[in-house]
């Protein structure tokens, strides 16, 4: 039995995180396990990191449901501290392999003797979280929510983009130039 690791903040779960962990579901074998691991768990209510990592978990819970991915998700603090990353997430999401698009991750990883199954980006100029993230926020204030679904078509899930819109989750991005606080 292996466990495939998918670490990632999903500040939303995008079109990219999707390719990505559809990626590690085809790696696996019956018994194996994949774990989404959602990254900076304390990071919430801010401009980079708009959602908790409960939100993050349902988004991603949402799509998974959708696609028929059987995944456990875990969120993980960030410590900042890059040479001490890998010991204090694998307390969390375990020992594996890691699955990852991001090469800074995958040398953190390989230099702690884990194994790591590289993936080719998705669409990257297009998929960046700050690109998403500024997309939504323009979408913040609109109350057709069909004219949302279209224009977030292409960068988050439909699943995403419904959990999105039924928890109102697209105003807090609104807030954050007026300091005022969407809670």
């Amino acid at each position: 039995m292996t466990k495939y690791i998918v670490l990632g903040r999903f500040q939303p779960f995008h079109m990219g995180h999707a390719h990505l962990v559809k990626s590690a579901h085809g790696m696996l074998s019956s018994g194996d396990e994949l774990v989404l691991a959602i990254g900076s768990k304390q990071a919430e209510w801010e401009p980079d990191n708009p959602w908790t990592a409960i939100e993050r978990q349902a988004m991603i819970q949402a799509w998974a449901d959708a696609e028929e991915v059987v995944c456990s998700i875990v969120a993980i603090d960030d410590i900042n501290d890059p040479p001490n990353w890998v010991s204090h997430a694998s307390k969390t999401h375990g020992i594996g392999t890691l699955v990852t698009t991001d090469t800074a991750t995958s040398n953190l990883y390989k230099e702690a003797q884990f194994e790591v199954k590289d993936v080719e980006m998705n669409e990257r100029e297009r998929l960046e979280g700050w690109r998403v993230r500024q997309t939504a926020k323009m979408l913040s204030t609109v109350y057709d929510d069909d004219a949302v679904r279209e224009v977030l078509k292409a960068s988050i899930p439909q699943p995403v983009i419904e959990w999105l819109i039924e928890n109102d989750a697209l105003f807090r991005l609104s807030t954050f130039e007026t300091g005022v606080y969407a809670g």
